[in-house]
């Protein structure tokens, strides 16, 4: 009666390390699969990361080139916008000497002669008598009717300029965050690949969640990336 007890017992324990066996089976199985869903989700994601990384540094450095040829551009048209005031200055004094000589003829000569953008402004200053209205602009140069093209096309280009700049400086914040990321998708690789080394299912099942906890809130973050 005693030994078909302990049969028994023998047998009920032997069944128990067999379903442990099978049920430890059946994890490690379950946290392989889910180590190759991870692994290969991260390994498509760090591609992408790679790749968008690679797409924000081209837009960066075209930016950056657009940037400094705007600049440049303005640069140029405010040297040509001075050299203009110049004949304008030069013009003018010609002017004012014939003005205040009262030489209608040299007057009538210079005044077909001053560029379209100064001829405005000297019409629109002598209507305000200078001579005898006190209260009259210093200058033509001082009149809202006197506006350099040249100049006007230089602020444009300065601030199309910092437009770029501030683009390029953008897409290289970009970059620098897919590359992060890449990094993060890369470490999951790591996790997920050092798991299958250990037997302790533990240590392999904590590896494995701490893969995914890591995936969601690098993929989370993903989403909010723009896409070029």
């Amino acid at each position: 009666m005693d030994n078909a007890v302990e049969n028994d017992q023998i047998e009920f324990e032997n069944l128990k390390a067999v379903k442990r066996e099978h049920r430890q089976a059946l994890l490690k199985h379950v946290s392989e699969i889910i180590s190759a869903f991870l692994l290969s989700f991260a390994t498509v994601a760090s591609a992408w990361c790679a790749y968008q990384s690679s797409r924000w540094n081209g837009v960066q450095t075209i930016s950056f080139f657009e940037a400094n040829n705007a600049r440049s551009e303005s640069i140029r048209k405010s040297n040509e916008a001075l050299q203009f005031v110049a004949i304008d200055i030069g013009m003018f004094t010609e002017f004012i000497t014939a003005y205040n000589e009262g030489n209608q003829q040299m007057m009538d000569f210079i005044m077909q002669r001053f560029r379209p953008e100064m001829r405005p402004a000297v019409e629109a200053w002598l209507a305000t008598d200078p001579l005898n209205n006190s209260d009259a602009p210093p200058s033509p140069f001082a009149m809202k009717e006197y506006v350099s093209a040249a100049q006007v096309e230089s602020d444009r280009l300065l601030v199309v300029a910092e437009q770029k700049f501030q683009e390029a400086r953008q897409a290289n914040q970009t970059s620098d965050n897919y590359v992060l990321l890449t990094v993060i998708f890369a470490s999951i690789l790591f996790f997920c690949g050092i798991s299958t080394n250990f037997e302790s299912f533990p240590i392999r099942a904590t590896l494995v969640v701490f893969a995914i906890i890591i995936y969601v809130i690098a993929f989370s973050i993903l989403r909010t990336y723009p896409i070029y």
